[in-house]
């Protein structure tokens, strides 16, 4: 099986790659913005012209879709998480490689669920910010399409390479100050929300699984389990044999709240991956965290 893989560069991207090689079966091209790509092309500006030609060439039987960015304004994430995905869609169309396309979403489409809830994928999208606006278009492009594909709509990615800008990764490095610094006391705010944390080599492993299957439509990538912030950082410094106290700053304003337009609960209803993709998470959290804390001790 030949794979076309847009955004091999990327935390989900690098995972996805390695996943698919470790496949005999799978004969891989990664194609993406930096020169370590196999073909370097820029989404957000190429021609859908230009990308059908290259399918053709190729003659991939499965086109997946890592690529897009989280930030920037709201110009930047609707050219490269939306008019990127148009690309494509159009591309595909005009190939005839007749390619399976394989789309990430992201649990940001949804916007705020009530606590306690599990966002199932039959549930209306209301996106509370640009990101989750840019997804949700994008993956509603990809439906709209006429295409043989599938959205995954990833939940809240963690483990090995998660970005030091992200929510966690911002906290593990606050973790490492403090113990650098031989400070008695972690000091943070926003820790009130709850997320559905899901290791990124398990969505990996369900990438995999959906470029084999034939489902089409939405599925849901998570662990169907919300977890606070606060036992997420308690967990962190289990991790990290970090002794001191955890004090929880009550000031909303001292600290920016988790940027992702949820709220303060999500957690998915991940049934439709069980039934349809034979996929469920292997990877416990706790794992996940001594992964993303190993990373953080080792940067100087």
């Amino acid at each position: 099986m030949r794979v076309l893989l847009l955004g091999a560069d990327g935390f989900l991207g690098r995972h996805v790659a390695e996943r698919l090689l470790a496949d005999p079966a799978v004969q891989l091209t990664a194609l993406g913005r930096r020169d370590d790509a196999d073909v370097r092309f820029d989404l957000a500006d190429g021609s859908p012209g230009a990308l059908a030609r290259f399918l053709d060439a190729v003659h991939p039987g499965v086109v997946v879709n890592c690529a897009g960015t989280t930030r920037g304004g709201a110009r930047d994430l609707v050219r490269h998480n939306t008019v990127a995905v148009a690309t494509v869609c159009e591309a595909l169309r005009r190939s005839r490689c007749g390619a399976r396309l394989v789309h990430l979403g992201c649990s940001a489409e949804y916007g705020p669920s009530p606590v306690g809830s599990s966002t199932g994928e039959d549930a209306v999208p209301r996106p509370g910010g640009p990101y989750g606006v840019s997804k949700l278009a994008a993956g509603e492009l990809v439906l709209g399409s006429d295409l043989d594909a599938i959205v995954l709509r990833v939940f809240s990615p963690v483990g090995p390479g998660t970005p030091t800008a992200s929510p966690l990764g911002r906290l593990a490095e606050a973790l490492r100050r403090v113990m650098q610094n031989g400070d008695p006391e972690l000091k943070l705010g926003g820790l009130t929300a709850q997320r559905d944390f899901v290791d990124v080599r398990d969505v990996a492993r369900a990438v995999h699984a959906a470029s084999l299957s034939a489902a089409q439509g939405v599925v849901n990538i998570g662990t169907g389990r919300a977890v606070r912030l606060k036992d997420v950082v308690a967990t962190l410094a289990r991790a990290a044999g970090f002794d001191g106290s955890l004090h929880e700053l009550e000031d909303p304003v001292a600290v920016p709240p988790y940027p992702d337009g949820c709220g303060v609960w999500q957690q998915a209803d991940v049934r439709t991956a069980r039934d349809r993709l034979g996929w469920r998470p292997r990877i416990a959290l706790e794992e996940s965290l001594a992964d993303i804390w190993m990373e953080a001790a080792c940067r100087v």
